[in-house]
């Protein structure tokens, strides 16, 4: 049986933390900027955590389950 490939795009788009959790990166701050604040730029820069909801099926993609 052949190996469980990865989804080439949730690997580019997900890392894990040192804890198991999901690290993701912030929509909307590719283009059109001019009309948005430097506040809301410069939270847009910032990881975060993906949510509850879409970590099992992230982890899928991920092949971790």
């Amino acid at each position: 049986m052949p190996k469980m490939k990865t989804k080439s795009s949730a690997k580019k788009r997900f890392k894990l933390t040192g804890t198991g959790k999901i690290k993701r990166k912030h929509a909307f701050k590719s283009h059109i900027l001019t009309k948005k604040s430097k506040k809301r730029k410069l939270a847009l820069t910032h990881t975060t955590l993906v949510d509850k909801a879409d970590e099992s099926s992230i982890k899928e993609q991920l092949r971790l389950k």
